[in-house]
């Protein structure tokens, strides 16, 4: 190619390229940044191989990346002092962009605009979507190769030319469009050098530093570096102390109470995988925040969008990862369908699963003090990926009301003798609310039973999850029946009533029912001893479990738009319903007494209700 001064067209099939580019790729525009200096970071890289290989024999000298404003030329340039283009190279690489027709561009890529950077190869054109004008100004290593000039203005014409430049590199200059004035403000670019460069591996320098003096900010000489070049998971595990972990956390998420603990990923065949994933702290109660795993590819920002990569459950998790075999496109935000992948979010899989059981197996006491927290990390694990819900069945804790923590085989040894049915499944009881359903939990204490806390976001689900897994076991909350039914030994003692009997008590009872919006009672009849309580109010487990998940799951509706129901039984052996039974006309106050007793121990007497009952109690004492 000569060298002498020249015009061109890109090449290209379509004069349209750049105002598509500016079109559809404008709501991802911050990107331009990332992607140019990711460029310069490639081109010092190579020529530091070049060096260790002895085919670059000059000084390397100062390698760092310098970004820079001018307010008055309304400039925005990124310099290198990598191994620079020849103009055969400028030809090669800016001049041609793999591209078949503008029709195929836009009907397969006009909806996502960063599989069309990807595809095309069009890193260094998203510069055109904030400039109006973008200059390349270039040296070679190779000593013979002169400086080039390239320039455009945003159509497919350049221009290209010899130019004079001290050093060997290059750079890119960008003439900001007016509509883009947000890149040359200095809060802004530092925003985005902060986000997508702040681990790059070679030093990038934005402005200088400064200090407060005399009540006023001065520039100091030492240039402002704004990233680390040697972060913490590209550092091997036997060189890091905890408090290294700890710091490191705080710079991701400042402000943060300390995690947990954390896993350090470091694996190189059959991909190449680094990271730290930590357990954050979980206060019980709040929504989880998902997102918080930055991913990277050679320390190169990418997303935290990291599904797909990452198993679903763990993506509750914070940190970093970094793979250069992970697929992406130049834009490096969209991952594509690829067997990598799938091994990748395995070998995380495991490797948590592994941290974890030697967390347990080797610190017992540990574990159930951080238990509140790993809980839920846990249990949508479990919940959701069969692998790991495999491996945690050695290590995920039952909690009881009496604040012991068991293995699910601890339990099972505890609760199998008393606690196994006529038809020889093990009953789990558990309440989720110790203080609401504390007369049922005194009542099956008081039969020897004991009681688990299943209070969490997802037990519901994880209860479901582990009766599948547990052979013969079944979970049935404190206040699913009265407690002689709750774990049936035998058979009940039959109620001898007739059907007008029946019907004349069922009459009597409901009519002492206050209305309760979308809230259905059915009232039953049991022999429960003299000792039992007059009226008691349950829910069945089945039903109850059913719409609360419905509560979290918008595809079952059905359950969501049931009214909520419950079974009033009528204990036939309390001398209390002895003397209803006896005397049903004389006895109102009395039904309405017991009735209201029943729902205030639920929690289900409000309003005018609650005050009748007040009023009458008074009246009564």
């Amino acid at each position: 190619m000569s060298t002498k001064k020249q015009t061109g067209h890109i090449g290209v099939t379509t004069e349209n390229i750049f105002p598509v580019i500016k079109k559809f790729l404008y709501s991802d525009h911050e990107i331009f940044l990332r992607e140019l200096i990711s460029n310069a970071v490639d081109a010092t890289q190579k020529l530091k191989t070049l060096a260790s290989v002895g085919e670059f024999k000059g000084e390397l000298g100062d390698t760092t990346i310098r970004v820079s404003i001018n307010e008055k030329k309304k400039t925005l340039t990124i310099s290198d002092h990598g191994i620079g283009l020849t103009a055969e190279e400028i030809d090669k690489y800016i001049n041609q962009i793999a591209f078949s027709s503008a029709n195929d561009f836009l009907d397969k890529y006009k909806d996502n605009a960063n599989a069309m950077i990807g595809h095309f190869g069009l890193g260094f054109y998203s510069a055109f979507m904030v400039s109006k004008k973008v200059e390349i100004i270039t040296k070679s290593w190779q000593e013979d190769a002169p400086a080039m000039k390239w320039e455009c203005d945003g159509s497919p014409e350049y221009t290209v030319s010899e130019t004079t430049k001290a050093d060997r590199g290059t750079d890119i200059i960008l003439y900001i469009d007016d509509d883009s004035k947000e890149f040359l403000e200095k809060h802004r670019i530092e925003s985005l050098l902060k986000k997508y460069c702040r681990f790059l591996p070679v030093a990038i320098a934005f402005g200088k530093k400064t200090e407060w003096k005399d009540g006023k900010s001065v520039e100091l000489d030492e240039d402002n570096i704004i990233n680390d070049t040697n972060p913490l998971w590209t550092r091997k595990p036997s060189e890091l102390t905890n408090e290294d972990y700890i710091q490191f956390y705080k710079e991701l998420y400042p402000y943060s109470e300390d995690p947990l603990f954390w896993i350090h990923l470091n694996v190189d065949y059959p991909f190449n995988l680094t990271g730290i994933l930590y357990f954050p702290k979980v206060k019980s109660g709040i929504d989880l925040q998902k997102n918080k795993i930055q991913l990277y590819s050679n320390q190169v920002y990418v997303t935290d969008s990291v599904e797909g990569i990452v198993p679903e459950f763990l993506t509750l998790l914070h940190g970093v990862i970094d793979s250069p075999d992970i697929p992406l496109n130049v834009s490096r935000s969209y991952l594509q369908s690829d067997s990598n992948v799938k091994k990748i979010s395995t070998y995380i899989t495991k490797k948590v699963a592994d941290r974890l059981e030697e967390i347990f197996k080797n610190d017992r006491p540990q574990w159930e003090e951080k238990w509140s927290s790993l809980k839920i990390f846990i249990e949508y694990g479990m919940i959701t990926d069969e692998k790991f819900c495999e491996r945690a069945l050695k290590f995920v804790l039952l909690e009881s009301v009496d604040k012991k923590f068991f293995t699910l085989d601890e339990y099972k040894t505890l609760v199998e003798t008393n606690q196994t049915d006529k038809e020889k499944a093990i009953i789990y009881l558990y309440t989720t609310n110790k203080e609401e359903q504390y007369a049922y939990i005194d009542e099956a204490k008081e039969k020897g039973y004991d009681v688990l806390v299943m209070d969490g976001q997802l037990d519901n689900h994880f209860m479901n999850t582990l009766e599948t897994k547990l052979e013969k076991t079944r979970f049935v909350r404190v206040d699913a029946d009265v407690v002689d039914n709750l774990i049936k030994k035998g058979e009940s003692k039959e109620v001898k009533l007739t059907e007008e009997e029946r019907n004349a008590l069922i009459e009597v009872f409901k009519s002492a029912i206050p209305a309760i919006e979308k809230t259905d009672f059915v009232v039953g009849f049991e022999h429960l001893g003299e000792k039992g309580n007059p009226v008691t109010i349950t829910q069945n487990e089945f039903m109850r479990r059913m719409k609360e998940m419905a509560d979290m799951q918008p595809g079952m509706n059905f359950y969501g738009d049931m009214p909520v129901s419950y079974t009033m039984t009528v204990n036939l052996d309390a001398p209390s319903v002895k003397k209803i039974e006896a005397d049903k006309e004389n006895t109102k106050d009395a039904v309405h007494q017991l009735v209201d007793l029943a729902l205030l121990s639920n929690g289900l007497l409000k309003g005018e209700a609650l005050s009748k009952f007040i009023k009458r109690s008074v009246e009564l004492v």
